[in-house]
């Protein structure tokens, strides 16, 4: 009893590190930080959320838990990555407040967007059908080294943001002379970076050098299994998939997956089947579901998941979080779990940078708010763009849908957080009234064409039906039971 309660005692760093490290004593390790985990987040709930919402982040800060728990076991993250982990992404990202001076609307201090998206080029040697980027191999539009730094050097000296995500185009294509992305990562050693990559290029050159780095996992996307991914991206494209797994397991690199779920693929992605054989098969250890959105290359408001396919999708997730401590989070879906959209760099946020240096409030809100290098030729900094008007704008509509409530019941429908998919007449009304410039010819058309203004209103209007209800009956009403 005495060795439990000293480990209760232990902080949360103390015991990811002694389950990290210690085979023996990694269960006991374990139990302790769930137990302490379920006090922080759902008894003390620092921010007065609603109660499901807190309960929901810890059954998936848990599931994340399991899955690094289960990676460990089975041997396929390495010592170097191990350390990082620990040292860099719990003790800078997880347990940093982020607190700091700077820019807010309505308020003299405020804290930093928690990373930086960056796409620090266009090209890319696949080319899917329906890319939201719209990259192809002929767009060499890349960011330069001394631009990528400073982004990265400033959002960590202003933000204390110790996190970067990195997107592309292809990420692994991105070079300044001789200069990769992997020098970056090297350059950054205070950084965990989060690269969202097809995989083609990560060979075993590349996956030991990313296991000596310690500081860089990717999320591989896919699109079902090999029938469904070689249609989309490829033919033989699956298979170069598995081969960069094979890789990166053999020297012990964590990886995730990334997935497009769309009105004809989410049944496949939601699967038993699919989690059985990228998680427990292949040893991806988190998940990420990105909605198929109608931006970028050909948009198509069919392919969208209709909105009871997206309800369902929601309880499948859930499922798999409770019963199985698999992670694999939604960013429609689970928009609870991040206090509703994280976009315009909302305090733990972020901001997206693409590679002509265009700054927009997210990856797939095709509309720049402005631009780095404009920026820094005036003699600004990173800090400046945060009070871009368009990032101003839906920070102010972020606020007052809930991010800023001081009541849980006063919480918006986090089960509807996106600002151009769930709520386009708010992101169409920002764009308008601030004049943001848009990306492409698409994100232009959208603003005017009736067909898609009509089709998105319609989609938003279907969603509530069926997400108010369950929002107000299961989230609001939701109360602590006594004992718990």
């Amino acid at each position: 009893m005495k060795f439990v309660n000293d480990l209760q005692r232990k902080s949360f760093q103390e015991l990811i590190k002694l389950m990290v490290t210690n085979k023996h004593l990694r269960k006991i390790a374990t139990r302790s930080i769930e137990s302490k985990a379920y006090e922080t987040i759902v008894i003390d709930n620092p921010d007065n959320r609603p109660l499901k919402v807190q309960e929901e982040k810890y059954y998936y800060t848990m599931a994340l838990l399991h899955s690094l728990e289960r990676a460990i076991d089975k041997e396929i993250i390495s010592k170097a990555v191990i350390n990082k982990l620990i040292n860099v992404f719990v003790t800078k990202v997880v347990l940093n407040k982020n607190e700091r001076p700077g820019l807010s609307m309505d308020e003299t201090k405020r804290r930093g967007p928690l990373f930086a998206l960056i796409s620090p080029t266009g090209r890319c040697n696949l080319r899917c059908k329906g890319c939201y980027a719209e990259s192809n191999p002929d767009n060499h539009a890349s960011l330069d080294f001394k631009t990528f730094d400073r982004i990265l050097t400033e959002k960590n000296n202003f933000w204390k943001s110790h996190f970067t995500v990195i997107s592309g185009g292809e990420p692994f294509l991105w070079r300044d002379g001789d200069i990769t992305l992997l020098d970056v990562v090297e350059k950054h050693p205070s950084d965990m970076f989060m690269v969202y990559t097809n995989s083609t290029l990560i060979t075993d050159d590349i996956a030991r050098r990313m296991a000596d780095l310690g500081n860089i996992t990717p999320a591989i996307s896919v699109e079902g299994f090999e029938k469904e991914t070689d249609e989309r991206r490829g033919k033989g494209v699956h298979n170069r998939i598995l081969k960069a797994f094979e890789n990166l397991r053999k020297h012990g690199v964590p990886f995730g997956i990334s997935a497009t779920p769309t009105k004809y693929n989410w049944e496949i992605i939601t699967s038993e089947e699919f989690v059985d054989f990228y998680f427990e098969q292949q040893g991806a250890v988190y998940g990420w579901l990105f909605q198929y959105m109608p931006i970028g290359r050909g948009p198509s408001l069919d392919l969208m998941v209709q909105p009871a396919d997206r309800v369902e999708m929601l309880k499948r997730a859930d499922r798999l979080v409770h019963e199985r401590q698999i992670f694999m989070a939604d960013f429609w879906n689970n928009g609870p779990l991040s206090n509703g959209c994280i976009s315009a760099g909302r305090a733990g946020g972020y901001i997206y940078i693409d590679w002509n240096g265009d700054i927009s409030p997210c990856a797939f809100v095709p509309y720049a708010a402005a631009n780095i290098y404009d920026i820094y030729a005036r003699g600004g900094t990173l800090d400046d763009a945060l009070s871009a008007p368009l990032l101003k704008e839906i920070r102010a509509w972020q606020d007052r849908y809930g991010y800023a409530a001081q009541k849980p019941e006063e919480t918006g429908n986090w089960l509807m957080p996106c600002v151009i998919r769930d709520h386009f007449e708010v992101l169409k009304g920002a764009v308008l009234k601030t004049n943001a410039r848009p990306l492409n010819k698409e994100a232009e058309e959208a603003l005017t064409d009736p067909d898609y203004h009509k089709g998105m209103v319609t989609y938003d209007e279907e969603l509530k039906k069926l997400t108010e209800p369950m929002w107000k009956e299961e989230y609001l009403k939701r109360k602590m039971q006594k004992g718990a």
